[in-house]
């Protein structure tokens, strides 16, 4: 099927039809549905520009036509892999990352990237069209999707950088980035300043450099000697990201992560932690001990699921670890996810 690029003048942003399977067609809340309508309303009655409903009118439907395309895949899990479009087939990082999208594509991950060329064309080279997903954005140049996504009902052609940004990092469960240009900068360190300021729920991140490359492991120095020693962030910060030159690690660290936590979510006040098997009574009374800093009162509870949780059927079964969250030093809460995946405190 012959790629379709899209156009500001389309009336979509692709010429597929998802289908999206019954499980998850739910009524949508029409709460929700006419605020949506209201503010549409107002921004006629507020006389706004054509330039700036043309913006809103385009985010809509970009967001629109990606939320369609990857309903049918929320229950996979997924890692989006940043990096350069720039990266020749030769250089080492373009082979680190074909083997990185094999490894996450043998594990049973979806792997998303730009769809382009360089790192983004060897993740999806690694995993195979069944496993990649591409959100590739329009550009004049160096930005037309790799053979290996092209034409693949999973592609979602994007004219904006934000919308682009928000898919990237709402739809994935982990985030690896290898070496590239303002743009792999850009995307990394938003993907951290998300989860230390808890814009985004948790999720690991590695910086992945070839075997003994130095591109993060330089970032990583500027880090330590000038935000940390300047005061500018916090040392629990330090464990919102890991840095490695291999992608063994790299996908060590990921899968890792989710060896006992499942996934997290906000319940009113509570924190709600999902879990793959419940906690040792021991490690229960030791993470009380540890990281009562993170309460704002209570203690961490083991407990099945709330009652307000029962619109997520499918995780009912999970246990939980349940708390009055702080909402702050989310640092800390990640050494707390760590400590629940070892098994032990350190």
């Amino acid at each position: 099927m012959p790629e379709h690029p899209v156009t500001p003048q389309d009336d979509d942003v692709s010429s597929f039809d998802i289908a999206v399977p019954d499980a998850l067609r739910r009524p949508p809340p029409e709460d929700l549905v006419q605020t949506i309508k209201e503010y549409a309303d107002k921004l006629a009655a507020d006389g706004s520009s054509r330039g700036d409903l043309k913006v809103i009118a385009r985010t809509i439907r970009e967001l629109r036509y990606a939320f369609k395309v990857f309903a049918p895949y929320r229950r996979r899990r997924k890692v989006t892999v940043f990096g350069s479009a720039r990266t020749p087939p030769e250089a080492p990082a373009y082979q680190e990352a074909v083997k990185l999208g094999k490894a996450f594509a043998d594990a049973g991950w979806l792997v998303v990237t730009g769809a382009a060329m360089g790192i983004m064309e060897a993740g999806h080279v690694g995993a195979g069209r069944e496993a990649s997903m591409g959100l590739n954005i329009m550009l004049p140049f160096e930005q037309s999707a790799n053979p290996v996504i092209a034409g693949d009902p999973k592609l979602v052609h994007m004219k904006y950088f934000f919308t682009r940004k928000l898919m990237f990092v709402k739809e994935c469960d982990a985030v690896v980035c290898l070496p590239g240009g303002f743009g792999t900068l850009d995307e990394a360190m938003e993907v951290i300043t998300l989860l230390q300021t808890g814009k985004r729920d948790m999720v690991p991140v590695v910086l992945l450099d070839p075997p003994g490359g130095k591109y993060w492991r330089r970032l990583d120095d500027f880090i330590h000697g000038e935000l940390l020693a300047g005061q500018m962030i916090s040392p629990e910060d330090l464990h919102l990201y890991k840095v490695c030159d291999d992608y063994q690690t790299a996908v060590q660290e990921v899968l890792g992560f989710f060896r006992v936590y499942h996934s997290m979510r906000y319940v009113k006040h509570q924190l709600v932690i999902r879990l793959n098997q419940p906690l040792a009574p021991e490690l229960l009374a030791a993470i009380n001990a540890e990281f009562s800093d993170l309460l704002v009162s209570g203690q961490f509870e083991q407990r099945p699921a709330l009652p307000l949780e029962h619109d997520d059927p499918d995780l009912l079964s999970k246990p939980r670890l349940v708390c009055h969250f702080a909402r702050r030093s989310f640092g800390r809460l990640r050494q707390l996810i760590d400590a629940i995946n070892r098994g032990r405190v350190e």
